[in-house]
């Protein structure tokens, strides 16, 4: 097998912190801002947010829900009605205090101290209490119900430790809510709307995902019960891509959701939050890069196909760019995975090799490099991103299609690509989930020794609670270790609890996570 010179200096096995931190900066995604924790979200990068939006929007609407959106700024006095919600966010929360800036004694600006807010306001960490507060208006009997809103927005929470989009300051996501007239509804939309999250992420962003419970711990603040979905990562660590929460009537009764039942009476609504973010971004990245830069799944590729004519600075580009623009055409008439062909002809002064190392980075799942001898020949170079190099030569794997046969096999090229790397990542992801662990001294010694990439552990937990599971929770934190959840459809546990020795009751995952 031959050496390949690669298009990143550094490599996954070398350091994958600064691996992925080179492939967001060659793929030209996000810059920093020069505010902390928050990013420039750039066209390639924005272009793939936009793509995941579009198709979980599509998903979410079609489970009954209607599009809001919320104001930025909150009253603090709204998290103060809900004690654990303010608590758990408390330490995360930005607050604005002043609404205007004077000149100050060194000639900078200053709040100004007569324009201090009667009442602080906090910048969205998250909307369940002004939502909560507009449900309460809207919702007068069970004829209202059940009420289904979504909102795409930005959020911020202080994050004191910053990862462009795995784990920034201020993020975009969406965040839907709901309202039901009973446990078992909202429970069950809670488990609908996860259902909506794991396809999004399987099917869109070709991303294996675990859905499960989470544990006691792991609970969002103020949730009776907190689902989610974990996916691996290649260096092994788990990444929390979306979350679904059955609220139970805590919200409601803080902010007083109430609906007039059908037999008579006042009840309290039971309500449901779910959102995932711009971390799915940084979930894409570190599942499907390569040494080469980004591999992006065909459904959120922004371009799905760019065309490279290769460009000599003569008149005879004229007609080589006509040509490309025939061809650009042509694909752009062809449909693959549900929608047309997404092509883009990329005539921009430059190399052709240059420009088609750009866009290898860039991950785009087809490259096509046309030249004058193609046009003569009726031909392409084309070069598929997920088969970028021929294992035997350790040359760039070109074929050479006619411009036909492109055309006949664009949907299978990218169909095979979206569901290779699925099946690629998947397999990734099993090979490096361990079982076997009866005891905690076994954890303790897996996650102790030298492994590069030690993946996640399965072990069997009678899913203690209170003080016995705060000094789990403990026992793991000395070894930087988590909980993920409690996979959904495991099979019956058979041994007793690593951590507590009793008999178990269920199955759950632990690894480091980002």
């Amino acid at each position: 097998m031959k050496n390949f010179r690669h298009a990143l200096d550094v490599t996954r096995e070398e350091d994958f912190a600064a691996w992925y931190q080179a492939v967001i900066a060659a793929a030209d995604m996000a810059e920093e801002s020069g505010v902390r924790g928050c990013m420039v979200i750039k066209p390639w990068g924005y272009g793939i947010w936009e793509r995941i939006q579009r198709l979980l929007d599509d998903r979410i609407k079609a489970a009954g829900h209607d599009n809001v959106y919320f104001p930025l700024l909150i009253p603090l006095a709204n998290f103060e009605r809900e004690a654990e919600h303010v608590d758990g966010f408390a330490k995360e929360m930005a607050v604005v205090t002043h609404h205007r800036l004077i000149a100050g004694p060194d000639g900078g600006l200053i709040p100004d101290p007569s324009a201090k807010l009667e009442e602080p306001l906090v910048i969205r960490p998250t909307s369940e209490t002004i939502i909560g507060d507009a449900m309460a208006r809207w919702i007068r009997s069970w004829r209202d119900l059940p009420l289904k809103l979504n909102q795409w927005a930005n959020v911020m929470r202080w994050e004191m430790r910053t990862r462009m989009f795995l784990r920034t300051s201020e993020f975009l996501w969406q965040e839907g809510h709901t309202a039901h007239a009973t446990a078992e509804e909202a429970k069950e939309h809670t488990l609908r709307m996860l259902e909506v999250y794991r396809a999004c992420a399987e099917e869109d962003l070709s991303l294996p995902v675990i859905a499960g419970e989470k544990p006691e711990n792991e609970r969002f603040p103020g949730a009776v019960e907190t689902w989610s979905i974990e996916a691996m990562m290649q260096d092994g660590k788990a990444l929390q891509a979306g979350t679904s929460h059955y609220l139970g009537t805590n919200f409601a009764e803080a902010s007083g959701i109430k609906y007039q039942a059908s037999e008579g009476g006042e009840k309290y609504c039971h309500t449901t939050s779910w959102g995932v973010s711009t971390r799915m971004i940084g979930g894409v990245i570190m599942t499907h890069g390569d040494d080469d830069g980004l591999r992006v799944p065909p459904k959120i590729a922004p371009w799905q196909v760019v065309i490279l004519p290769m460009l000599r600075e003569k008149p005879e580009d004229a007609e080589l760019l006509a040509y490309c623009g025939q061809l650009r055409e042509m694909l752009a008439k062809e449909w693959a995975l549900g929608e047309p062909v997404r092509v883009l002809l990329d005539d921009k002064a430059g190399k052709a090799t240059a420009k088609r190392w750009d866009w290898v980075r860039k991950g785009a799942p087809l490259i096509i490099e046309v030249g004058g001898r193609d046009m003569e020949n009726g031909v392409v170079s084309l070069l598929r991103r997920d088969r970028l190099w021929d294992m035997e030569t350790g040359k760039v794997a070109f074929q050479a299609p006619t411009r036909q046969q492109l055309a006949d096999n664009i949907a299978t090229f990218l169909g095979e690509i979206q569901a290779g790397l699925f099946g690629e990542a998947q397999a990734r992801r099993n090979a490096m989930i361990v079982g076997g662990c009866t005891d905690f001294e076994q954890i303790r010694q897996y996650f102790s020794e030298e492994r590069k990439f030690p993946g996640w552990v399965e072990v069997q937990w009678a899913k203690p609670t209170g003080a016995v599971l705060e000094k789990v929770v403990e026992q793991l934190k000395e070894l930087k270790l988590t909980i993920r959840n409690v996979p959904m459809n495991a099979p019956k546990p058979t041994g007793c609890c690593i951590f507590t020795g009793e008999p178990a009751v269920e199955w759950i995952y632990v690894a480091k996570a980002y």
